[in-house]
């Protein structure tokens, strides 16, 4: 504190003296506080008689396609608020040159859908951003959240485009991009916590400092609730080339809610014989303790229950690549060979590659490192509350298949469908899910667009409108392979037909006949109605495939060209629809 003793400190000595005596009665901690603090007040005077203009606003931008950034959005501007600063909370969706050029600070949170792909309301920002007629934002500065699924060659790739795009255009990064795979909440806090930190507009005092994380609620990732199953049911029919399932959990004493709409995630333990196998592949002790997040526990117990040993990701093939000696993988992480990869890698996991590229004398703690965490798996809820009180009910198709001379089994799937017995817990948490919500005026009409067990939330829905006595009309597109053995909740569509909750049913069985016709198929065939629908102010509603939701949304703007719209007007008026809220979108 001597230092301060210095003629060219603009304190006069006295203040020099009061300034050294407070400073060495803080902790550590309260002095990083002060710190923080006095910075704030510096910047406070350097920016005052601006606060209130726009220029000291921060814009916190969320491009999603399941809500997640949203909420993580909405928790952004929550803590940044909280600290004084002003923050506003966009959409990418209408987000456009104008506001980005009068934005000074943006914090971007935007998740990569399937493999590389933008969300569907990041598309037109993303375009004008990566686009050679980019602005001018040397203004700018930014900070990027990017989520995605590490199972992805091209894991988190929209956030990683957004971050190169904007510093391509002159804009200076605030915090570095941070990336978050499925399991994203310690980076998220990460993230969020070096932005508040970095951010230094805005009104500081002594009652603004940054508040203590909250106490978690609920149930999440890392808290589940043991949902006992009341029943399952195999929905296909003999000889169908599919195993579909209906499952009943028993959600009393949980506090749990749901509303339509919402996803309900499993934490499923893998196959016990995919565990035995990949152990004796490598040659480990099955009890050779390994430290995890849950704590240090037997290898085998941590490859059960706590880490992804069948989805092959990016993150695993670099760490893996390091311990081994094998040239070609070495060499097609190097140089990012993602395709080449990718390629190699459709239809194996991880156990394929421990066999094609042995590593001597692999210790299981060095191999439990290469693994990231076991991800919950997320299914649409299938059920209302007003339906069936105290219960959550889920659609689920078994995933088994052969690859390169193996059986595959899908992880959640087949942990219910085999290895959970009537009567025994599932590990459960709701996801809310706001951009799948029912209208709010149960009087308006929806169109509801699933293929699969993409037809979930449709259930939910019904249940809830026939529960509240809504008046609304309610049109269904159904579609799936056989009529015979794969129309999923045959009777429930048909009742409500018959009751009038349901206005109208159309069904798409691609195989029942020589030329596949698919729901995007029958939709163009009813696109009059579907148009006056849409014109009366139905909102649409689409669950199933990516590359059916893909194509639903073709079918929807060539219905609204042959309206008499041009191609242009048709694209406008289904963003159109997307922005006031009458186009959603479930796909995976």
């Amino acid at each position: 504190m001597e230092s301060l003793q210095r003629s060219d400190v603009p304190l006069p000595s006295s203040k020099q003296e009061d300034l050294r005596r407070f400073a060495e009665s803080l902790s550590r901690e309260q002095l990083l506080w002060a710190s923080g603090y006095l910075t704030g007040v510096g910047n406070t005077i350097h920016v005052q008689g601006i606060s209130g203009d726009a220029d000291a606003r921060i814009t916190i931008l969320f491009g999603t396609e399941t809500g997640n950034a949203k909420r993580l959005a909405e928790a952004l501007v929550t803590k940044v608020r909280a600290t004084g600063m002003q923050a506003d909370l966009q959409d990418m969706l209408t987000y456009g040159r104008a506001k980005m050029r009068r934005d000074r600070t943006l914090l971007i949170i935007v998740s990569t859908h399937g493999d590389g792909e933008p969300p569907d309301s990041a598309r037109a920002l993303h375009a004008l951003l990566t686009d050679r007629q980019a602005p001018d934002l040397r203004h700018l500065r930014f900070s990027v959240l990017a989520l995605g699924d590490a199972s992805y060659p091209r894991f988190c790739q929209t956030g990683r485009d957004f971050d190169a795009a904007l510093a391509a255009a002159g804009a200076h990064c605030l915090v570095p991009r941070v990336d978050c795979d499925v399991d994203y909440e310690e980076r998220v806090t990460y993230w969020m916590g070096q932005v508040l930190e970095a951010l230094t507009v805005g009104d500081f005092s002594p009652a603004a400092s940054l508040p203590a994380p909250a106490p978690k609620q609920g149930y999440s990732s890392h808290a589940t609730f043991p949902a006992v199953l009341l029943d399952k049911v195999n929905l296909s029919g003999r000889g169908s080339s599919r195993e579909v399932w209906h499952f009943e959990l028993d959600l009393d004493e949980s506090g749990l809610h749901y509303a339509p709409g919402d996803i309900v995630s499993v934490a499923p333990s893998n196959p016990p014989q995919l565990v035995e196998e990949l152990l004796d592949r490598l040659e480990l002790d099955h009890k050779a303790p390994v430290r995890t997040r849950q704590g240090e526990m037997p290898l085998v117990e941590a490859l059960a229950a706590h880490y992804e040993i069948t989805r092959i990701t990016w993150p695993f093939l670099e760490r893996y690549a390091r311990l081994s000696d094998a040239k070609v993988l070495q060499s097609a992480i190097a140089e990012r060979d993602v395709n080449g990869l990718d390629t190699w890698t459709d239809g194996r996991e991880i156990i394929d590659v421990v066999g094609q590229y042995p590593v001597k004398g692999l210790g299981a703690q060095s191999f439990a490192d290469c693994l990231r965490p076991l991800p919950p798996r997320r299914y649409s809820i299938a059920s209302s509350l007003l339906a069936v009180p105290g219960e959550i009910h889920l659609t689920v198709a078994a995933i088994r298949y052969s690859s390169h001379g193996r059986e595959r089994l899908g992880v959640a799937s087949t942990f219910l469908a085999d290895r959970v017995a009537i009567g025994r817990p599932v590990p459960i948490f709701i996801e809310p899910n706001a951009e799948f919500r029912l209208p709010e005026d149960s009087g308006q009409a929806m169109i509801m667009i699933g293929a699969g067990t993409g037809v979930a939330p449709f259930r939910s829905f019904l249940q809830e409108r026939e529960a509240l006595g809504a008046a609304g009309n309610n049109w269904l597109f159904f579609g799936d392979r056989h009529f015979s053995t794969d129309f999923l909740y045959q009777r429930e569509w048909l009742r409500w037909l018959k009751n009038g909750h349901l206005s109208r049913l159309d069904v798409a069985f691609s195989r029942d006949q020589e030329r596949k016709i698919y729901v995007q198929d029958r939709l163009r065939e009813r696109a009059g109605d579907v148009f006056a629908w849409l014109e009366e102010g139905a909102a649409v509603y689409v669950c199933g495939a990516e590359a059916m939701g893909r194509a639903v949304q073709q079918s929807l703007v060539d219905i609204v060209q042959s309206a008499g719209r041009t191609q242009v007007q048709a694209e406008e008026y289904i963003l159109e629809l997307k922005q006031t809220g009458r186009y959603h979108r479930d796909v995976y």
